[in-house]
């Protein structure tokens, strides 16, 4: 059975980072093929990954509302649709990436949120994790672009204004009624003790800690150098701190 989980949070508190070293740890426990969605449109996973980007799924949904060329013969309109859009699938040998992309058109993200949520349905059983990047904010949860979730980390900074909006989350999660086994929260970017100093911001969230990612010189130097975040070392300090955080919320 696929096991789900899910980033949320506000833009630049390291949730995509976090994402990335999730995928690397399921990665080198050997627990693939994952299923890795940056549905985030300002997309960047996968420079943490090392993959590159030629096409996102909004790149498809562009071209077959573009294309007036027929369906090939004995192949239905819909059919057409889901093989140009398996197109926008990067397949790689431990992790498969689909990338969201922009908007259609004017902001509205409604038809390419469906379509996401249609083609997440159609390739879910085929991996053993499934590991989405949400866009920062609140939008995608109220559009049902993350549900059904086994686990749904809401990654705040070590700050008492992160905390605070990690709290909306939860409300937001509680309020449209989805589907999430384990809610837990995530504090990253952190100096040294930072949880002990935010705990009662911490502790009115109603959200478990379930862990502290520390601010990594690595990190920063990797990313400034380009180099993929999926190839820090294992004693890299955020990658230490994500091991303990799956394995504390019973992932690995």
């Amino acid at each position: 059975m696929t096991v789900s989980i899910a980033m949320a949070g506000k833009g630049g508190t390291g949730k995509t980072t976090f994402c990335a070293l999730t995928i690397r740890e399921l990665v080198k426990r050997g627990l693939g093929p994952v299923l890795a969605v940056d549905a985030d449109a300002n997309a960047n996973l996968h420079e943490a990954l090392g993959v590159t980007v030629d096409s996102t799924l909004a790149d498809a949904i562009s071209r077959i509302k573009n294309d007036l060329t027929p369906a090939p013969a004995g192949m239905t309109k819909d059919q057409y649709m889901e093989m140009r859009i398996f197109d926008s699938l990067i397949e790689g040998d431990d992790f498969d990436l689909l990338v969201m992309g922009g908007p259609e058109g004017a902001g509205c993200y409604c038809y390419a949120n469906s379509i996401l949520r249609m083609f997440m349905e159609k390739l879910y059983n085929n991996y053993r994790f499934l590991v989405a990047d949400n866009e920062a904010g609140l939008e995608h949860l109220s559009r049902r672009t993350t549900q059904n979730v086994d686990h749904l980390f809401v990654v705040s900074d070590a700050s008492a204004r992160g905390v605070r909006s990690a709290t909306r989350v939860r409300e937001l999660t509680e309020a449209i009624g989805l589907s999430v086994k384990h809610l837990y929260l995530v504090v990253s970017r952190a100096g040294p003790g930072a949880a002990g100093q935010l705990a009662g911001e911490i502790g009115k969230t109603g959200l478990e800690l379930v862990g502290v990612i520390p601010d990594d010189p690595l990190v920063a130097e990797y990313d400034l150098k380009g180099i993929p975040l999926i190839r820090l070392p294992d004693d890299a300090p955020s990658a230490r701190a994500v091991r303990t955080i799956l394995s504390k919320a019973g992932v690995v």
